[in-house]
């Protein structure tokens, strides 16, 4: 069984030594059903959803083996495996898929066998698959009247796979997929699973207020899984919702489309989103950018055909709730601060939503093992927020971070990016490693100051593979991203940061990209025998720190020059070696590596250069791992690995 608990700010294992967690997300694809390829982006892929199995995902079990053993080749010993909420309980409340739990058992116990260590992450994003993304089964939308088949009619959500039907059969362009955080129904899920009790204390579903049936059955359908899988050696730890989303919380206009996620293209207001909803044709802005700055350059009619999104009986929560209401046939809003308020004060979502709801995940699932470690998140890119003595311990700030520009606008250089905090630009690779490292700094400092030295694990990171015009699959020159992700991965050693790369896609193909939303952001892709092929490796593959016996004080990959440097202070308590990954063969077959060593006690022998500290490495090329034995003593080792003759 894996061991890992927190000391100190630093995750260590069984042995004491601290350890660096580096791995993948595994996997883009695991957000959509089984079924053949191409299938999860089409129409058809939405219907029926209580037919939907994950059984196969993020690969076959007869794949597992294989898997494993290159991301363990690769360094990857640590794995953020994507789950949703669709795949435990597809056919409705409390309804488990007991062959779905039964398939990842299996595939944690290979994990398990090659020495990996996994986090479980309840994926979502913008809530589910039926509302743009992936995340919650259909029957929480139908629970509160919720039509599926009509959210892109009525202009509620944008999904890829019928964007074509109500846009004239154009394709989705790339990135429509976050334009749903604008959306009614997306914001509306949202909000009455955070913050119903405050803000829809009158919708109701089964008895239960609406918070509490939405919260209570993801709960139980994250522990239900976690007392199937418990057992599995290979989990160390879980989430507790991927990039969770404020909704309308903390909406102090509802006219307006302040605050939108994003800017550009069209961007409904609230009241809009909710008046289409309730059945009316709406003229919404489409923003763009022009010579005078971001301008409604035109504008589009949201739910034309004026179709209720709810089925007979039912209605907007926010009618009901005295938002807004209909005069002479026409939509009117009501109360333009309703979720302005938190009692006497303005809401503050992390402290006063996300945090409770938090904090109640992790009392259930404890229930489970104590041992537990919990990986949480804050809104992406918003607000984050503090952890204290007296709240839950063993808790991971599981923090994200994209270069916004890259990702967003699907092009990098190395000598030109975009602040996305102020806007500017930025002039020069020195310029955007120091952006980089600047922004993951703050959340670090943040971690330090506000959530008691809480360790931070950065969860998501990653670049666009078809960026540039998708000219990496017209010349099969991969540069630029290796360029990025060394540039990333830089950052992340300068900060001594824990990393689990977006993504590892075991179905993606040159055609469908991850198999979600038009994107490929995957490490990997297929090749002709079926076999994952690494893409761009010169930007992720690279030696760094697994285990080591003391404290790491700061290690550096040079890959132009081949050379390696790692010093760490060896705490003369742990007797297990420090252990360094180091690629077999990548450094070629004799790579030269020195120890050397500071006089760890004052009092020690001045004629003794090491000061008692006998730092002898051992290679083992065919394992990819340096192990430095220190024989038990204390003080400062020095490790320098140079790339050998080829």
């Amino acid at each position: 069984m894996s061991v890992m608990r927190i000391h100190e700010g630093r995750i260590v294992d069984g042995q004491g030594r601290t350890l660096i967690l580096r791995g993948v997300n595994l996997g883009g694809d695991s957000k959509v059903p089984q079924g053949p390829q191409s299938w999860g982006l089409r129409p058809e892929s939405l219907r029926r959803p209580e037919e939907a199995s994950f059984v196969g995902r993020p690969f076959p079990l007869e794949e597992a083996e294989g898997r494993f053993e290159q991301l363990v080749r690769w360094g990857f010993t640590f794995i953020r495996l994507i789950i949703t909420w669709e795949a435990l309980e597809h056919q409705g409340p409390g309804q488990y898929d007991e062959a779905y739990l039964a398939y990842l058992r299996k595939l944690l116990l290979a994990a398990e066998k090659w020495g990996i260590s996994v986090f479980v992450d309840p994926h979502q994003d913008v809530w589910s698959r039926f509302t743009g993304g992936d995340g919650a089964p259909a029957w929480t939308l139908e629970g509160l009247g919720i039509q599926p088949d009509l959210l892109d009619a009525t202009g509620a959500a944008v999904t890829f796979q019928r964007y074509g039907e109500y846009h004239g059969g154009r394709p989705c362009p790339p990135m429509t997929w976050p334009s749903n955080y604008n959306r009614y129904a997306v914001a509306t899920m949202f909000t009455l699973f955070f913050a119903g009790n405050v803000y829809a204390p009158d919708t109701r579903i089964g008895g239960e207020s609406v918070q509490d049936w939405l919260q209570g059955r993801y709960i139980a359908a994250m522990r239900h899984a976690y007392r199937r899988l418990k057992n599995c050696g290979a989990i160390v730890g879980w989430g507790t919702m991927n990039e969770p989303c404020a909704g309308f919380v903390g909406r102090r206009d509802l006219a307006s489309s302040e605050d939108s996620m994003i800017p550009l293209g069209p961007v409904p207001s609230p009241f809009q989103t909710m008046a289409a909803a309730g059945g009316h044709a709406v003229d919404m802005p489409v923003y763009g950018v022009t010579p005078l700055g971001k301008r409604v350059i035109r504008w589009e009619t949201l739910n034309p055909r004026g179709l209720s999104l709810f089925r007979e009986g039912f209605d907007c929560p926010w009618k009901r709730a005295g938002v807004w209401d209909e005069q002479g046939g026409s939509p009117r809003l009501l109360r333009n601060g309703h979720f302005a308020r938190y009692g006497e004060r303005p809401p503050r979502f992390e402290d006063d939503f996300l945090k409770p709801f938090m904090t109640r995940f992790v009392a259930a699932m404890e229930e489970g093992r104590k041992e537990t470690l919990f990986f949480i998140e804050g809104l992406p890119n918003k607000g984050r927020f503090a952890w204290h003595k007296e709240d839950p311990p063993n808790v991971v700030n599981a923090f994200h971070w994209y270069d916004g520009f890259s990702l967003y606008a699907r092009f990098f250089r190395p000598w030109f990016g975009i602040d996305t905090d102020t806007g500017r630009p930025l002039l020069g690779r020195k310029a955007l490693a120091a952006y980089y490292r600047k922004s993951l700094g703050k959340t670090l400092a943040w971690a330090v100051e506000k959530m008691g030295n809480m360790p931070c694990l950065l969860g998501e990171f990653g670049i666009p593979y078809n960026m540039n015009g998708g000219r990496a699959y017209r010349t099969g020159d991969y540069s630029m991203q290796e360029e990025a992700l060394a540039l990333y991965y830089d950052a992340i050693d300068e900060a001594r940061l824990h990393s689990t790369i977006w993504n590892y896609s075991a179905a993606h193909s040159r055609e469908d990209g991850d198999g979600w939303n038009g994107e490929d952001l995957s490490i990997v892709t297929r090749g002709p025998d079926g076999r994952a092929l690494g893409r761009a490796m010169a930007g992720w593959l690279r030696p760094y720190p697994l285990a080591t016996a003391g404290i790491p004080l700061a290690y550096r990959w040079d890959r132009k020059k081949g050379v390696f440097s790692f010093r760490y202070r060896a705490d003369a308590g742990i007797r297990a070696p420090t252990e360094i990954f180091l690629p077999a063969g990548y450094l070629g077959p004799e790579p030269e590596i020195s120890c050397t060593a500071v006089i760890a006690d004052p009092a020690a022998d001045p004629k003794d250069p090491a000061g008692g500290i006998k730092a002898r490495p051992e290679y083992l090329p065919a394992e990819g791992r340096l192990f430095i034995y220190h024989e038990g003593c204390g003080g400062e080792i020095t490790v320098r690995v140079e790339r050998g003759g080829i």
